[in-house]
């Protein structure tokens, strides 16, 4: 599956793609993360979409960045991160990417609602999740003030 946005072309990375990008890493706390991702992957394989990795790409193949959801919960949130490479900040690509990925998160099943959380001084990332209709929740996290949005469409809203 690739979303598709007036700039990018953004899909969901199968294990390979993970693992070779894992190996790239240098910074350790990046690589635990994305080690932890994959193995939601491994163990949660027939929901792969909610715990990979997601490649955002420029439609013409460049790398700008990923995001990914942090597994599907029981009661219908998600959780997005994101992350945009640093020579591609500033273009818009975070917002775009956002945007694509939480709208198909709305569209699936049992889904009602989107949270992300960012650090108390990234106003930048703030300033994404507010572009993209995120409001923030009151709620201080491990990283700090969280965000969320939730589903308007009566498909999910009436279960």
């Amino acid at each position: 599956m690739v979303l598709e946005t007036n700039h990018l072309a953004i899909h969901i990375a199968s294990e390979e793609e993970m693992t070779c990008f894992i190996e790239k890493q240098t910074d350790k706390t990046l690589i635990k993360a994305y080690k932890e991702m994959l193995q939601g992957c491994l163990d949660h394989s027939e929901d792969w979409a909610w715990y990979a990795m997601w490649m955002i790409e420029q439609k013409g193949g460049a790398y700008v960045g990923n995001l990914c959801f942090k597994g599907l919960n029981a009661d219908g949130s998600v959780e997005i991160g994101y992350g945009i490479s640093e020579e591609h900040q500033g273009k818009g690509y975070a917002t775009e990417a956002v945007d694509a990925a939480v709208a198909w998160a709305l569209k699936q099943p049992g889904v009602f609602r989107v949270e992300s959380e960012t650090e108390p001084d990234n106003r930048k990332s703030q300033r994404v999740l507010e572009k993209c209709g995120f409001i923030p929740s009151g709620i201080m996290g491990k990283e700090g003030p969280r965000f969320f949005k939730v589903c308007q469409s009566k498909h999910n809203s009436q279960r």
